[in-house]
């Protein structure tokens, strides 16, 4: 598959294969023409008396000072040196690379007045893994990402710096190895670069990846930990959830009856004088769907985000370059900010669901350990669970719901969404520890059900489990069983697909 810059539609699984290098993303002489179309425009603008906002003037409060022809070169040139002022550690090394994958099909639809020499170098960064250092901190999301996306185009001018395997080089030796000289940046290309959301974006690209697996496993742990407590499998019946029929909620009760199809365990107590489960159990459709539900808006607006032209002003016509606010992140940071809380709470009840089957309820020993007293069993794992989803309840506030003006007050109300972004990363990574633990205790519950045996997904993520982890016997150091599992939620190693027509 050959993907096509700026022509071509992008959605969450094409711009990671073109990040993993599994689909070929080239220029087509039809976005080639539209970039020399959207140029000619600007070098015309720039060439006139007509004060045209970044192309001949100043910046922010400074729109109404006009420069000269002869002043542009160091006017970008001082737009990008200027505003790479982020602190904070740098951000992975994939997701600068996603921010470039995403920025050159923005810039490359033909309305941002780059030259394509400009693009061709940014090409050439992603083919030779030449992936600029982006440090986290020091965006408010409008002007879009100014800080993050001058540091990831400081390399042009052969400043800044790249990633080489795990360490970091000067960008102008790195472009000297490679036989590339530093560029000297024309009208309107400053700030075509670093007005945008790309930061923001790409963090999004890479919890939507994170999350879509993530959201699998919840009802994979969900539905191990009702094996292991022999609940009941009423709660996810079709026809009860066709009378509430969220889209969400349908499709987890439809995995969590594959989950339970052929079941020997559930079958063994259909009858018990159970009446109902607690919410934890009873209510996973629910609560899942509902995070399913911000999942999908998330992954909407996103794919929207990654079609759009976010740079300002933007070029329409031979005579006009509209100054707007297409570089405002609000968009996005109001639902990561919806899809954090999303994620957060698929571990609230991942906890909840750890906290029951310590209970030594249904015929399960207390702590899971059939050698209480001397031994503490199952009891301390859930203080970390209980830890985590606090410290993810910390990171719910929403940071699109503050704004500290900027600029002189000329960029008076700003998104915050960097901050929405990072902060939705951080709780998915505390998701998958939470999940890990879960998955541990469920698997020491099912143990003590033998030899009922689970359907065939639930029997074989057991398997998993138990290539690297035993079942607990006496008292033993548990963080190299947490970390084994961990290790397996972040390479996604468990086995999450299922037939939904169950």
């Amino acid at each position: 598959m050959t993907f096509h810059y700026g022509i071509d539609r992008l959605d969450l699984d094409t711009v990671n294969g073109i990040a993993n290098g599994s689909i070929n993303a080239v220029l087509s002489q039809e976005a080639i023409n539209k970039i020399n179309t959207s140029r000619q425009r600007v070098e015309k603008m720039a060439a006139s008396d007509k004060a045209v906002y970044g192309i001949n003037t100043g910046f922010g409060p400074l729109c109404d000072t006009q420069i000269t022809p002869a002043e542009t070169h160091l006017l970008q040139k001082n737009l990008l040196i200027t505003h790479a002022v982020g602190v904070g550690e740098p951000i992975k090394k994939d997701i600068s690379k996603l921010m470039l994958i995403t920025k050159v099909h923005a810039l490359s639809q033909g309305f941002s007045g780059i030259r394509l020499e400009t693009v061709e170098r940014m090409l050439a960064f992603i083919e030779l893994d030449l992936i600029p250092v982006v440090p986290e901190q020091g965006s408010v999301g409008a002007s879009g990402d100014l800080a993050p996306l001058s540091h990831l185009f400081l390399p042009l001018l052969g400043e800044g710096e790249f990633w080489q395997g795990d360490t970091i080089i000067p960008a102008a030796q790195a472009l000297k190895e490679h036989g590339l000289a530093p560029m000297e940046l024309h009208a309107k290309e400053g700030l075509a670069l670093i007005n945008g959301t790309q930061f923001i974006l790409s963090h999004a690209i890479t919890g939507l990846t994170k999350m879509r697996y993530l959201l699998d496993l919840a009802d994979v742990a969900g539905a191990m930990s009702i094996e292991g407590m022999q609940g009941s499998q009423s709660p996810f019946r079709a026809e009860l959830h066709a009378t509430r029929p969220f889209e969400g909620n349908i499709e987890v009760a439809a995995r969590m009856r594959s989950f339970f199809k052929d079941s020997e365990n559930m079958a063994s107590h259909t009858n018990c004088d159970r009446v109902q489960d607690p919410y934890s159990l009873r209510c996973i459709p629910q609560v899942h769907g509902a995070s399913r539900n911000a999942y999908n808006h998330l992954k909407e607006l996103a794919e929207t985000e990654m079609n759009s032209v976010t740079d300002n002003p933007i070029v329409i016509s031979e005579e006009e370059a509209i100054s707007g606010g297409s570089f405002h992140g609000q968009p996005l940071a109001m639902v990561l900010d919806y899809a954090s809380i999303a994620a957060a709470e698929l571990g609230n009840i991942s906890d909840r669901r750890c906290y029951l089957l310590l209970e030594g309820l249904h015929g399960l020993p207390r702590l899971l350990t059939t050698s209480g007293g001397l031994n503490s069993g199952m009891m301390i794992p859930q203080y970390a669970t209980a830890a985590l989803v606090t410290e993810n309840k910390s990171l719910c506030f929403p940071p699109s719901a503050d704004s500290v003006p900027t600029s002189m007050g000329q960029e008076d109300h700003v998104s915050m969404g960097s901050i929405s972004s990072r902060k939705f990363n951080q709780i998915l990574g505390n998701l998958e520890k939470i999940f890990a633990i879960e998955l541990m205790y469920a698997a020491q519950a099912i143990d003590f059900r033998r030899p009922n045996k689970c359907s065939d997904v639930i029997e074989e993520n057991f398997a998993i489990i138990r290539e690297k982890v035993a079942k607990l016997e006496e008292d033993r150091l548990l963080k190299p069983d947490i970390d084994a599992i961990i290790n397996m939620v972040k390479s996604q190693a468990f086995n999450v697909s299922a037939t939904l027509n169950a």
